[in-house]
C-alpha cells in the first residue's frame, strides 16, 4: 500500500522507470513526477496498459519512487567526515587534529622524568667508566716493565771493602763508586773551606756515614769514567780524558768539569753490611 492505494507490480515498475529517467537527465529541467511517468509509459509502449489502470497523481508516484531510492554510502574516518570531502585526510600534525608538540612530551614532563634520569645517569656512568679505564691503561703503559724494575735498585755488601779501597758496581747502566775513606783522607777533606769550591758542597751533605762515600762514576764534563785513587788530591779521582781532578769527597777541584760527582739515592741495610742503591 502507498498512501491508501494498492499498487500492482506494473505500477511500481512504471514508477521506477520514471525515477531512473529523472536521475539520468541532469541537464534537463525538472518535471513533475506524473508527467515523467506518462512520458516513460509512452516511450515504452505502455499507454494502453496504463489507461486500464487508475491514474496515479504526483504524490503517489513520488511515494512509489521513494521505496527504491539509492542511499549514499558514508565512509567514516577518524574524524567522522565523509570520504571525498576536504576533511577526509586525517593529519595528527596539522589542522584541528594536530596534537601538542606533534605528540612529543614536553621537557620536564613528569611522565618521562624517570626515563630521562635513567638515561642521563647511565650515560654519565658509562663515560666515567670509559675515562677511568683509559687513565688506568695509560698509567699502566707508562709504568716500567718487570726487567727495568729489577734493575731499579741493587744491594751491595760493603763489609769486605778494605779501608781506602773503592769498588765499582753497575746501577741502571751507570758505574757507581763505593769507597771506604781513611782518617787521613777525611782530614784533608775537612781542611778545605768548601764554600770556596767551584761547586760548593760540604762533605756531610754528600754522605750518610763518614767513612763510606757513594757516587756515580760519570765525569760531569763529558761523561767519562774517572780513575779511583788518582789525581792531585789524596784518595780522589782523576779523569784522564780532559784532566778533571776530584778530591776524596768527589768534589771538583781542578780541570774543566763544572760540577761534583753525583750522589745517587742509597740507604744502609742489615746494619752497616749492605747498601741499597736506588
Amino acid at each position: 500500500p502507498c498512501l491508501g492505494l494498492e499498487l500492482t507490480g506494473y505500477d511500481i515498475m512504471l514508477a521506477r522507470v520514471a525515477g531512473m529517467m529523472a536521475r539520468s537527465s541532469a541537464t534537463m529541467s525538472p518535471a513533475p513526477c506524473a508527467a515523467l511517468a506518462q512520458s516513460a509509459s509512452a516511450s515504452w509502449g505502455l499507454a494502453s496498459a496504463a489507461s486500464t489502470r487508475p491514474a496515479l497523481n504526483r504524490g503517489h508516484i513520488c511515494a512509489a519512487m521513494s521505496t527504491n531510492a539509492v542511499q549514499p554510502i558514508v565512509v567514516k574516518t577518524p574524524n567522522g567526515v565523509m570520504a571525498g570531502s576536504d576533511d577526509y585526510a586525517y593529519d595528527p600534525y596539522s589542522g584541528k587534529d594536530a596534537t601538542k608538540d606533534n605528540g612529543r612530551a614536553t621537557p620536564g614532563d613528569p611522565s618521562r622524568r624517570a626515563f630521562t634520569y635513567f638515561m642521563l645517569g647511565g650515560a654519565k656512568f658509562f663515560y666515567a667508566s670509559l675515562a677511568r679505564l683509559t687513565v688506568i691503561k695509560f698509567v699502566h703503559y707508562m709504568n716500567a716493565s718487570a726487567d727495568v724494575l729489577a734493575l731499579a735498585s741493587i744491594e751491595v755488601p760493603i763489609q769486605n771493602i778494605p779501608e781506602g779501597g773503592c769498588i765499582v758496581v753497575k746501577w741502571r747502566g751507570k758505574p757507581v763508586f763505593i769507597k771506604k775513606r781513611t782518617a787521613e783522607e777525611l782530614s784533608d777533606i775537612y781542611s778545605v773551606d768548601w764554600k770556596s769550591l767551584r761547586d760548593p758542597q760540604s762533605d756531610k751533605a754528600r754522605r750518610l756515614k763518614e767513612e763510606v762515600l757513594v757516587v756515580l762514576g760519570v765525569c760531569t764534563h763529558l761523561g767519562c769514567v774517572p780513575i779511583s785513587n788518582a789525581g792531585d788530591f789524596k784518595g780522589g779521582w782523576f779523569c784522564p780524558c780532559h784532566g778533571s781532578h776530584y778530591d776524596a769527597s768527589a768534589r771538583i777541584r781542578k780541570g774543566p768539569a763544572p760540577l761534583n760527582l753525583e750522589v745517587p739515592p742509597y740507604s744502609y741495610m742489615e746494619g752497616d753490611e749492605k747498601i741499597k742503591i736506588g
